[in-house]
């Protein structure tokens, strides 16, 4: 919903800390680590924030492909 109202810095914020917790729950190689990655660039991505989506999305990519497969 933040991202829909532009509450971007209130949207990172909770984009990071769900991150957080998801990596500390299911460990850094799960799908679920991989979505919220995929998550938070899709986010920088709207910001203009375009170096930090590539990164966020390349390693969202990597994480995905581990975990389920090429």
């Amino acid at each position: 919903m933040y991202r829909v109202w532009s509450k971007n810095a209130s949207a990172e914020s909770l984009y990071s800390r769900a991150l957080a917790i998801v990596e500390k729950a299911y460990g850094p190689a799960d799908s679920k680590v991989g979505s919220s990655l995929n998550n938070l660039a899709g986010l920088y991505l709207l910001m203009d924030n375009y170096a930090e989506a590539y990164l966020l999305f390349k390693r969202s990519l990597t994480v995905l492909e581990k975990a389920l497969g090429s």
